[in-house]
């Protein structure tokens, strides 16, 4: 293990392209005297995975390790993430994730795991690791940070081109492309727009229509797993007429397969949406997710549909306790100055 992964993982990749930049241009020239140069770049280029950085992934996502620790090592050493996103991510302290990273390491060390890109038969056995990472990326940049969110869609799209007939890396590329195509709505200069409110005019119906035909894609494959129901409740909340009863139902079976809690907390949101917000805050008071800035946002505005304005302005406060963005600080506040 070199001492800093991320820094030796970087190295390595720009030198492995310049390699690769120096290697093409010589060939190149060669190549062009031969009669099917087409066929002569084929056979040179055996690369299974032609994206460097989703090569990389592969590479990281080693399936000896636990699947936290492939995620959150990968997240470390290539999503440009600090251990404190990370752990936010999982929902755990940061001094949990920093234990989690050590272990995921020093097993690296202990059973000399190699560092390579696994053969083509070896990609569905890391793919759930290699899904995960995608979509921690991609929500590191819904939050915010554009720059991620449009990488992680390149990723889904190169990932789909290489495994075709997996429905959940269809379901994955349809749920990020259908929740990117609203980011301009999403803030108004620094305030948060809840969907609600979003002015439809700002969103990209190209690329609903796009994530829609993945989804269609996914489906068709078969796909009835967690990133296929999340974007199929993406796609029923783009829709005009948003039908929450239907959403409640699929966040339902999303929280049988897999038993998390925020997305128990979702399923909360769709029941009070579909006009019973009491059956929401009960099931959202039996959630243990202190931690978690949406519990305390989302509680508070049950209560505040409730008339219970007390309760709700301390849910508010709480929810500013955890508040890390500028957006998430000036909505609150307002909501707290409304009641």
């Amino acid at each position: 293990m070199p001492p800093n992964p991320g820094a030796w993982l970087v190295t390595t990749a720009r030198n492995r392209a310049i390699d690769r930049i120096r290697r093409e241009r010589v060939l190149a020239g060669k190549i062009q005297l031969l009669p099917t140069p087409e066929a002569v770049m084929d056979e040179f280029d055996d690369t299974v995975i032609k994206d460097e950085r989703l090569e990389l992934i592969f590479t990281c996502c080693h399936p000896a390790l636990a699947l936290d620790g492939q995620v959150a090592l990968t997240l470390r050493a290539l999503g440009g993430l600090e251990t404190a996103d990370i752990a936010r991510a999982f929902l755990v302290s940061e001094e949990t994730m920093k234990r989690r990273l050590t272990r995921a390491k020093t097993k690296i060390k202990a059973t000399g795991i190699p560092f390579a890109v696994p053969d083509a038969h070896l990609l569905p056995d890391r793919l759930d690791a290699v899904l995960a990472v995608i979509y921690l990326i991609y929500n590191e940049g819904y939050s915010g940070r554009i720059d991620l969110g449009s990488e992680a869609i390149r990723l889904g799209r190169v990932l789909a081109t290489l495994m075709p007939d997996e429905p959940e890396v269809h379901g994955l590329l349809a749920l990020m492309m259908i929740h990117q195509a609203r980011q301009r709505a999403r803030f108004s200069g620094e305030d948060l727009v809840l969907l609600a409110d979003q002015d439809r005019s700002l969103w990209d119906h190209a690329q609903i229509a796009a994530g829609r035909a993945a989804l269609d894609r996914a489906f068709a494959l078969g796909g009835r797993g967690a990133y296929v129901i999340q974007a199929a409740i993406a796609s029923l909340q783009a829709a005009e007429q948003i039908d929450w009863p239907q959403v409640a139902g699929l966040y339902q079976r999303l929280a049988d397969l897999t038993g998390s809690p925020v997305v128990e907390l979702n399923h909360a949101v769709a029941i009070a949406q579909a006009g019973d917000p009491a059956a929401g805050l009960l099931a959202v008071d039996r959630l243990d997710l202190d931690g978690y800035l949406y519990f305390h946002s989302t509680r508070a505005e049950l209560l505040r549909r409730l008339g219970r304005d007390s309760e709700a302005a301390a849910a508010y406060h709480r929810a500013l306790e955890l508040a890390t963005t500028t957006p998430e600080r000036r909505f609150l506040s307002r909501r707290l100055e409304e009641l």
